[in-house]
């Protein structure tokens, strides 16, 4: 991790972020107004404490928050371990008895840019027919989804669908300032259309995500489920996808295979 800018700029970076003035912050933080401009201006290096209690009241990722006690020079307190770490098995575990707990319908998750980390088997409906250049490791859900070489072709509402995630991706690289997804938006936002992209029905209670699928159109609806007590950077950052059937015919068809796998064979 590399200390490439001050704490103070930074700190000050995300209270524009969350659109706060230095005296809204410093009320929230039950701190004065002149420490935080201190702070910020560089006249005061924050402590370790200081610096968490500041980005707790900003909402800062964990990721970043080591960033910012790196830049005062303290040393970074939250661990990032790979999901196959030995010590994250039991999370893994619970992880993966959620997405087969949710089949016969598809149920993934993703890192903090989209790639997929986990997904029980139902998935496949999505990867059916892609480009084998965008099922290479690590699969990135949010460009399968609305890249033309991916799912796009077999979405039945892609206008809907890209109205409400480029938005979704755009306001998460923003909360976020990771670049590599200000990228991804701007990779696929290029695609089109843009402005022009139909937002939800606000009638609707959720997107509805509508596909063709072997002759059959697939309708679901989905939910998205994250930590919001972990204390690890990967598990703060994993989200759960879990798809439900919008319709009686898509319960149908996976009930269906469901059925067909199950019978037992001559």
């Amino acid at each position: 991790m590399t200390n490439d800018r001050p704490v103070g700029e930074l700190l000050r970076e995300w209270r524009h972020r969350r659109k706060l003035s230095q005296l809204d912050l410093a009320i929230h933080a039950e701190v004065s107004a002149r420490h935080v401009s201190f702070v910020e201006t560089g006249r005061t290096i924050p402590s370790s404490a200081m610096v968490l209690h500041l980005a707790e009241r900003l909402d800062v990722p964990l990721r970043e928050r080591n960033r910012l006690l790196v830049a005062a020079g303290h040393a970074p307190v939250f661990r990032e371990r790979p999901l196959d770490d030995p010590d994250l098995a039991r999370s893994r575990e619970s992880i993966q008895q959620v997405l087969l707990g949710h089949e016969p319908y598809p149920a993934l998750a993703v890192d903090r840019r989209w790639n997929l980390l986990l997904a029980n088997s139902a998935v496949k409906v999505f990867l059916e027919g892609a480009d084998p250049q965008l099922l290479g490791p690590p699969i990135n859900m949010m460009r399968l989804g609305l890249h033309p070489d991916g799912l796009a072709p077999r979405l039945r509402n892609v206008e809907q669908v890209r109205g409400y995630l480029l938005p979704r991706l755009a306001r998460q690289a923003a909360r976020s300032g990771d670049p590599e997804l200000h990228a991804l938006y701007e990779e696929l936002a290029a695609f089109g259309p843009g402005d022009e992209a139909l937002p939800p029905d606000p009638a609707e209670v959720a997107l509805r995500i509508q596909i063709a699928h072997r002759g059959t159109e697939l309708c679901f609806v989905n939910t998205v489920t994250t930590f919001g007590a972990a204390f690890d950077i990967m598990l703060e950052e994993i989200a759960i996808e879990a798809y439900y059937p919008a319709d009686m015919e898509t319960r149908r068809f996976f009930r269906t295979a469901q059925n067909a796998q199950d019978m037992p064979r001559a």
